[in-house]
């Protein structure tokens, strides 16, 4: 008995362990442990004087503040489509569900290009919304755009999976029980899925803070306006300043290390309220 029960339950743990850490090890740790010490050739003085440059400081908000509308945006509308595709059925669904995908096959150079020529003064969206005041191309606003396209699909896969899980006897449960549509979704719905939408939301907002392709052809790319850090970084790299440009990749990865673990401790928290919740109900 005593060596039944120390055996592992599945076969195999500590080979596939050994096995998925080495890979964590060669593809995330390795890269990631040589841009700090890259950036380690610098004196605190130097690395805090790239870091809080009034350049860098600039590219950094406009990042990560496009970012996180960018994720917010995305976060309502995105849960949006995922109960319009799961919940409902009408003509065109598989076309629809099908789009969704779209910005995960499109080349984000292209999808920046086309965006730039929709938005521009003279292009099919831009020429009835620059007159109106509006502009879109070649602002911050249009990196907002450009990150909305690209991450939208990372919140709608993401929901779609636990929406379906919901049964909708519970719905017509809590109409039995005099809920209103609003109640429902606020006391039933919501609860089960918030810990996948803030799930969804983190993809978002992660995969917009290192977007690049798709910005640079819409922002303008104007300095303290509309520059993004990874182009800066990139505007480094070829003046040959690469222990700036590290230094510039080491501020942001210890940025969006701490986002997303408060984001993910949030969602531990409320995952385990709920199971709590569920629980004594």
């Amino acid at each position: 008995m005593p060596a039944a029960a120390s055996r592992s339950v599945l076969p195999g743990f500590r080979i596939g362990l050994g096995y998925t850490l080495f890979y964590l090890s060669l593809i995330v740790l390795l890269p990631l442990s040589a841009l700090v010490f890259k950036s380690a050739q610098l004196s605190a003085e130097q690395f805090w004087a790239i870091a809080t440059g009034e350049r860098a400081l600039a590219s950094l908000r406009v990042t990560f503040g496009a970012s996180l509308i960018a994720a917010l945006i995305n976060a309502f509308f995105g849960l949006l489509t995922a109960w319009v595709l799961v919940r409902y059925s009408f003509p065109g669904k598989r076309f629809v569900d099908a789009l969704v995908d779209l910005p995960f096959a499109l080349p984000t150079a292209v999808a920046g290009i086309t965006l730039a020529t929709l938005y521009a003064g003279n292009g099919w969206i831009g020429q009835y919304l620059e007159p109106l005041g509006f502009k879109v191309a070649y602002t911050p606003v249009g990196i907002v755009v450009a990150l909305t396209f690209i991450s939208l699909p990372f919140v709608v896969r993401t929901l779609q999976p636990v929406i379906e899980d919901i049964e909708p006897e519970i719905e017509e449960a809590a109409a039995t029980l005099g809920a209103t549509r609003w109640q429902t979704f606020q006391r039933v719905l919501l609860p089960a899925i918030v810990p996948a939408l803030l799930t969804g939301f983190t993809l978002a907002f992660s995969r917009a803070i290192g977007e690049y392709g798709s910005v640079i052809f819409i922002a303008g790319n104007m300095p303290f306006i509309s520059e993004i850090t990874p182009l800066l970084i990139v505007a480094k790299l070829e003046q040959y300043d690469i222990v700036g440009a590290t230094a510039l990749a080491v501020v942001m990865l210890l940025i969006s290390f701490v986002l997303l673990l408060a984001v993910n401790a949030l969602q531990w928290r409320l995952a385990n309220r709920h199971s709590a919740t569920g629980g004594r109900e």
